[in-house]
Formats: C-alpha cells, structure tokens, sequence
C-alpha cells in the first residue's frame, strides 16, 4: 500500500462518471492513466476506503450535492481497504435498491477463487484481476468501456463455477 498524500475526490459536472474506490494511490494513477489510454472520457472520482464510498454513494456530506458529485455510471471496487473492506462495500450496496442499477466492477489484487465467488454473491457485476502488466491494464479499462460503458445496458456477468 502506498503512503502518499491523502487525495479529495474532485467535483465533477455532469451525469456519467466512474467512482473509483481504492486506498493505493499508486494504483488509483495508473487506473487513471490506463482509463485514459483506452480512450475513457468519462471523470473518475477517487475515494479511498469503503467508508467514504458509502457516504459518496449514499450522498452523504461532503457528498451531498447530486450536480457535484453525481451517482456512478461504473464503480470500480478494490477488496482490500481500511475501515471498510470492498466486501463490506458491496454487502451494503445489496441494501441499497437506488444502487441496484450501478454496475460494480472489482478491480483488485486478489486471484483467490474464494474471492470471486464471495463477491459474486455479494452482487459484483464482474471481477477483475489488477494485472502487473500496464498494456494489460489498458486491455482491462478498454473492457471496461466496451461492456459496461458504452456498450448499452449493462448486463450482468453469469456467475463463474
């Protein structure tokens, strides 16, 4: 985990966004500049543990402006956070019916098979692998734009056996 300086998620106009949710800040760049690699316009919002997504999500302060901070189009979700874990994460958004509708893509280091079938349960729409390889990570935000933003209505992925 880096320990770099404590980012504030930017306030963004506009309707379509991405909220990243990741406490690595050397991650959080290069899913940015991969997003932008693969040709992805849309603003991402960064929060950096469970905790602050739930305020984002629920619109909670500071978060409480719809025009400033505006619910996702994709969440990309990491497992591993302080305070609230993605599991937690994902455990609440099931509660939330207003949230049934965001597509949330995890997006972590984890290969562990327990993991995918945990998050899948917890309603995951996909899972994702964090690859060591950034052309990989480009493949991956490129996926990321054809399937679940703008490849027309998000479906969700078939739970994998």
């Amino acid at each position: 985990m880096s320990m770099g300086k404590r980012h504030e998620p930017k306030e963004v106009e506009g309707s379509k966004t991405i909220l990243l949710i990741d406490d690595d800040l050397d991650d959080v760049s290069l899913i940015e500049e991969a997003m932008l690699n693969a040709g992805i316009a849309l603003p991402v919002i960064h929060v950096q543990d469970g905790e602050q997504a739930m305020y984002y999500l629920e619109a909670k302060p500071p978060y409480d402006d719809r025009t400033r901070f505006p619910l996702p189009t994709l969440v990309l979700l990491d497992l591993k956070m302080p305070r609230r874990s993605g599991f937690d994460v994902l455990s609440w958004i099931k509660t939330q019916p207003q949230l049934e509708d965001v597509a949330v893509i995890v997006l972590t280091g984890s290969d562990r098979e327990e993991d995918r079938r945990r998050a899948q349960e917890l309603g995951a729409w996909d899972f994702q692998v964090k690859p060591v390889n950034f052309s990989d990570l480009v493949q991956i935000a490129r996926g990321l734009e054809d399937r679940w933003i703008s490849g027309g209505p998000p479906l969700r992925s078939a739970p994998q056996d």
